[in-house]
């Protein structure tokens, strides 16, 4: 199966061997990078805050002192999602009222990855309080999907999406909670993870109305690397994970898979449902187990109405819907509870299962709309679908709290189709391995 590829540039673990090797010095690495940036960033808009002379000035420090100790992406540049802190830059979420708003200190990620040999070279694109599948707002203007610049790279990560699948740098790192890692990764034709939830600290990502005081990480939200590769994927986790987590090393062979193409809280495009019918073909043909029904599933339209009403409430963090009603502390631990038993039957259904195959989205990627695309609609075969509907499929992790690993496994039309490979809670290496064994099935 073939998906559309825009870069043939290193990844983030390549380029780092290439800098240990001599064959380049971070000087070189940086400056190519920036380039790079230069000339395919005006027909994209990706890379929104530069800061690349602070990045030239790392870059010739790093060339003088060497790699230091534990540093497996010395030398490597990125950039990473403006919602993230990094000191002396802006942090406003599309906010013109916040614009000027400077972060004082690094995010965790951002120190962690640092401290790992990264090289930043600024920050990308976001909607408005990251609440879009599209990454535009009053500030930086439009993110442009690098297949097809009349469309979206996705939301609200797309900027970084766009510049990893774009190849101006070869990773990047997102938040998602309503599919805003695996989303873009799906729409631009890159590697995404969502992972577990709690396993990586958003500490230094808040919203500008909390002035740098801290927040608690947020119900269900997560942060997440995006790549080209699950190379980079596993080491960008390996980097930021607050926890020890098992290398699971299960052949996918020795695998039972279940595939949910279907959603009845909202149908799935068919330029969809046929690439992810044509993946699981083409695992079956070499042998690997693959189910496509199971009375194991929990109430999926049960779990995407749950879902969305925490996502809604964590989203406001307690204002009151447009119905003027707010939600009671009642009302949360409710939720709580449900989310307690839903997590529960997903566990049930991996006693039988080692992953679920899903897509990431009912459709690819949308065309520019001046309005959200929760407040609009989907085109799916020709029908309008409610635009937030089209949020089931992101649920379908976050809610249990699961962890998700997006890879590209073809393409309709020139524009890039992603693939969910969702695991028990914990299971994140597990995930990405696997995700790494199907993209070698569909792509050798």
């Amino acid at each position: 199966m073939n998906f559309p590829v825009l870069t043939s540039q290193p990844g983030a673990l390549e380029t780092a061997a290439m800098i240990a090797r001599g064959e380049l010095s971070p000087p070189e690495v940086v400056d190519a990078a920036i380039a790079r940036i230069e000339k395919l960033d005006a027909h994209i808009n990706a890379v929104v805050v530069c800061d690349f002379e602070r990045a030239r000035d790392t870059a010739q420090a790093m060339a003088r002192t060497g790699a230091g100790k534990d540093q497996p992406l010395f030398g490597v540049p990125m950039t990473i999602k403006e919602s993230f802190d990094i000191a002396g830059l802006p942090t406003c979420w599309g906010h013109e009222e916040f614009a000027r708003n400077i972060a004082s200190a690094d995010a965790r990620v951002v120190r962690l990855l640092k401290q790992a040999g990264v090289i930043f070279l600024g920050k990308t694109n976001v909607p408005p309080d990251l609440a879009d599948w599209q990454s535009a707002n009053p500030v930086y203007g439009r993110t442009h999907n690098p297949h097809d610049h009349e469309r979206s790279p996705g939301g609200s990560s797309g900027g970084s999406a766009a510049a990893v699948a774009s190849g101006m740098v070869p990773c990047e790192f997102g938040t998602d909670i309503g599919g805003s890692v695996r989303v873009p990764a799906h729409f631009c034709g890159v590697w995404g993870h969502k992972t577990s939830w709690g396993l990586i600290s958003k500490q230094g990502h808040e919203h500008p109305l909390m002035a740098g005081r801290g927040a608690h990480d947020g119900a269900l939200s997560i942060a997440g690397p995006l790549a080209r590769g699950a190379a980079d994927l596993a080491a960008l986790l390996r980097i930021t994970a607050s926890l020890p987590l098992p290398e699971r090393k299960k052949p996918l062979k020795n695998c039972r898979l279940l595939v949910i193409a279907e959603h009845p809280s909202c149908p799935t495009d068919s330029a969809v449902r046929t690439l992810m019918e044509q993946a699981a073909t083409a695992l079956e043909s070499v042998g690997v187990g693959v189910d496509r029904a199971s009375d194991l599933i929990p109430d999926l339209e049960r779990q995407h109405g749950d879902y969305m009403r925490m996502l809604n409430i964590a989203m406001a963090r307690g204002a009151p819907a447009k119905d003027g009603k707010r939600a009671s502390a009642t009302d949360w631990f409710d939720l709580l509870d449900k989310q307690a038993r839903n997590e529960l039957a997903w566990e049930r259904l991996f006693e039988d299962y080692d992953f679920i195959l899903a897509p990431p989205a009912p459709v690819l990627a949308v065309p520019n709309s001046k309005t959200r695309v929760f407040d609009g609609t989907l085109e799916i075969d020709g029908r309008d679908v409610p635009g937030a509907a089209g949020l089931c499929w992101a649920g379908l992790a976050t809610f249990p709290n699961l962890p998700s690993t997006v890879l590209p496994i073809g393409e309709n039309g020139g524009l890039p189709c992603g693939m969910q490979v969702i695991g028990p809670r914990w299971s994140d290496f597990a995930c990405i391995q696997a995700a790494e064994e199907i993209g070698r099935v569909l792509h050798s």
